[in-house]
């Protein structure tokens, strides 16, 4: 029966008592059971939850991989949880009884900010490294150790230091997240086996390895070889647009794909970037005030003139297949993820003779122009949305560079000239 059911964005639910439902999800990469809940009567968001992947095409283990009973039963164990105020205190919570919820929460986040049924950093990161390690998943929380998270490290695959540091990272955030929320029932040191036993095993292999790519910084006229091509290869301007603000504002992509209409200040020649969502605390409705030139205000005309100022200021064309080989146009929307810009990308940059070159590095060069410009560092890293650490980290050589051009500046001749 469920092998009949098409891929699509949103789960087909079966409802099993009020307020209660197991979802199948069909996706492109496989299915997941979900689970929804709403008290009844209430008529507020329902509390979703990821409960685990379908035994369509694995046979069922009882832990990553459910069937249709196994599903209901840890659905019906969730309801129970939600139904007592979602902070049930279970003195056999296991690492995996605590990462489960966390990716549940980062991915219903993540879908709310793009619209539709996505997955998260969190879930992409924790699925494979955690959730399929069984040495830790079972333990229960209150008898895990440093050892026990450090051997956890050290049997992570192959990989880069940085891509090791974030996994480590995210398993940090979910562990600390179920402290927050079942404290009561959990032994109180815990923070403190997570923060010493999450400390890098690895550290050499993170500082062998280069904190910025110099061969990323390009010069100004390297920079306007590539929009300048930009402009001539895309018709529509869609990517021309987006790459432009890339350079003129040193931005991350994740910030420009929520600019509106109304957040160029044409007449001040000024763009209000949203701040991004990395790092903690209270960031809603925070913003950056970046000056860019009239060219560039020029350049977004076509973009504001006539549209409604809550518009996403940057859409695209995106197309649907029509038979096996013909696409064609469907409609406008913003631009979603940075893969969506990668074609243009590589075409790009290729013609300009500078393959290899990623799109980040529009945001190096903008940072490493503000350094050689002899701006504050802290003013650099505001108008970048990052810390004063951050830039004095990655970027420490031009700063040096800089420092040292401007102390030339203030030498002068203090000896007389002979007669």
């Amino acid at each position: 029966m469920r092998a009949r059911l098409k891929a699509r964005h949103h789960p087909y639910w079966r409802i099993i008592s009020e307020g209660r439902y197991l979802g199948y999800y069909v996706g492109p990469r496989g299915a997941t059971w979900i689970a929804r809940f709403r008290r009844p009567g209430s008529t507020g968001d329902y509390a979703r939850i990821s409960l685990g992947a379908t035994d369509d095409h694995s046979e069922a283990n009882g832990d990553t991989v459910l069937s249709w009973a196994q599903a209901a039963q840890r659905a019906e164990d969730w309801f129970k949880q939600q139904t007592n105020g979602g902070r049930k205190i279970d003195p056999n919570m296991t690492v995996r009884d605590a990462v489960n919820p966390y990716i549940a929460m980062r991915d219903e986040r993540e879908s709310a900010r793009k619209g539709r049924l996505a997955r998260s950093t969190a879930s992409f990161k924790l699925s494979p490294h955690v959730l399929n390690d069984a040495m830790l998943l079972h333990i229960k929380l209150r008898d895990l150790t440093e050892l026990d998270l450090r051997e956890w490290q050290r049997r992570l695959p192959a990989m880069k230091g940085g891509s090791k540091q974030r996994v480590v990272s995210e398993l940090k955030a979910a562990l600390n997240y179920a402290f927050e929320e079942y404290r009561r029932g959990l032994p109180s040191d815990l923070p403190v086996t997570i923060k010493f036993g999450l400390k890098p095993v690895f550290t050499l292999e993170t500082a062998n390895e280069p904190v910025a790519r110099e061969n990323q910084v390009l010069d100004d006229d390297q920079i306007r070889e590539i929009l300048a091509i930009a402009r001539e290869m895309d018709e529509d301007g869609d990517f021309a647009r987006l790459a432009l603000l890339l350079a003129a504002t040193g931005a991350r992509f994740s910030q420009l794909a929520r600019l509106r209409v109304r957040d160029v200040q044409a007449v001040n020649r000024r763009i209000v970037i949203p701040a991004s969502r990395k790092g903690r605390g209270a960031k809603a409705g925070a913003t950056i005030r970046v000056q860019v030139g009239r060219d560039v205000i020029d350049a977004l005309r076509p973009a504001i003139e006539g549209r409604r100022g809550e518009a996403f200021l940057l859409e695209r064309w995106h197309y649907k297949q029509v038979d096996k080989i013909a696409w064609e146009r469907s409609e406008r929307s913003p631009w979603k993820t940075p893969s969506e810009m990668t074609r243009w990308w590589n075409k790009v940059v290729g013609a300009a003779g500078l393959p290899g070159v990623i799109p980040y590095a529009l945001r190096h060069s903008s940072i490493v122009r503000g350094i050689g410009m002899g701006l504050p560092i802290r003013l650099v890293a505001a108008l970048h949305d990052t810390s004063t650490m951050m830039i004095e980290k990655h970027y420490s050589r031009w700063i040096t560079e800089s420092l040292d051009e401007m102390s030339a500046r203030v030498v002068v001749p203090l000896l007389r000239a002979a007669a």
